[in-house]
């Protein structure tokens, strides 16, 4: 069984057990979070919303909250003497998914 969510624009397919990476939520370890935005539930047929189906939901337990690696960004125009770094570090919430329901 495996569901479509969408949560911060970003759309992600998960199933029980997985550990996801989601945009930071704020929330505390152990603390259980429900996404009624599922777009889409595989349990045996596959169920499409329009654009969110019907009475499903998605159960989450956050794990821990973090920042990922920085990803460095460089342009470089070549022979106008013209360059720029920047540095970037996405805060997260990871979760696990503990039960999908439809």
């Amino acid at each position: 069984m495996y569901a479509i969510i969408q949560n911060g624009g970003k759309q992600y397919k998960v199933q029980e057990g997985d550990i996801l990476l989601l945009d930071k939520m704020s929330l505390e370890p152990k603390a259980t979070v429900e996404i009624t935005e599922v777009l889409a539930v595989n349990a045996g047929e596959l169920k499409v919303g329009a654009p969110f189906v019907e009475g499903a939901k998605v159960t989450l337990e956050v794990i821990n909250e973090g920042r990922d690696k920085k990803v460095v960004i460089f342009k470089k125009r070549r022979r106008k003497d013209s360059k720029v770094k920047r540095g970037f570090r996405r805060d997260f919430t990871r979760v696990r998914i503990t039960k999908i329901a439809a």
